[in-house]
C-alpha cells in the first residue's frame, strides 16, 4: 500500500482507539465532502444532556513539525474554509497525527500490549478568519492539546453541556 495511505490507516486506528477507550463510538462517512473524515459519537444514558456529536478532518505526517510548546502544521486551504465555519450543528476539530519516520517504528506489539508510537493532536478552529492564502494555511496547534481519552471526554461533555466547543 502507498505510504500516504499507511499513515491515513494508521491515524484512523489511533482516533478510533482512543475514541473506544473513551467510550464512544467513530461513523466514517462514505464521502468526505466538507473535510469530516469521521463522526465521534456519545449517548448520555442520564438524560441529562443531548447526545454530543464531534466531527473529524483527519491529518497525519512523519515530518518534523514538533516545536517546544507547538506543532505547525500545513492544512490545506480547502480544509481550513471548512473547518473554520462558525453556524455548524455538529462541532468541528482537526486531528494532527504525528508518526516516527520509519514505518517499523510505527508500533510494537506483545503479548502485554499494543503501543502506537508519538501523538495526536487536536484543535478547534471554528471562528478563524478566513484567509487569502491560496493553497494552504500553517495551523499551531498546543502540544498540550493531545488527542487523548481525557481531551476527548472533557470535549464530548462540553459539546454535550453547551451544544458547541
Amino acid at each position: 500500500m502507498d505510504l500516504n495511505l499507511c499513515k491515513e490507516q494508521f491515524s484512523f486506528a489511533y482516533v478510533n482507539a482512543v475514541a473506544a477507550a473513551a467510550g464512544f463510538s467513530t461513523v466514517r462517512p462514505s464521502v468526505d465532502v466538507e473535510s469530516i473524515d469521521l463522526t465521534i459519537c456519545s449517548q448520555d444514558r442520564t438524560g441529562r444532556f443531548r447526545s454530543p456529536k464531534l466531527d473529524v478532518q483527519l491529518k497525519s505526517t512523519a515530518q518534523d513539525i514538533l516545536y517546544e510548546e507547538v506543532i505547525k502544521f500545513p492544512l490545506k486551504r480547502k480544509n481550513y474554509d471548512d473547518l473554520i465555519l462558525k453556524d455548524i450543528l455538529v462541532p468541528r476539530i482537526l486531528v494532527v497525527v504525528v508518526l516516527p519516520d520509519a514505518e517499523q517504528e510505527w508500533l510494537s506489539q506483545s503479548e502485554d500490549g499494543l503501543l502506537l508510537r508519538r501523538c495526536g493532536y487536536w484543535i478547534s478552529l471554528s471562528g478563524r478568519p478566513e484567509t487569502d492564502n491560496q493553497y494552504s494555511v500553517m495551523i499551531e496547534i498546543p502540544r498540550r492539546q493531545v488527542f487523548s481519552v481525557e481531551s476527548l471526554t472533557e470535549i464530548m461533555r462540553t459539546i454535550g453541556r453547551e451544544g458547541k466547543l
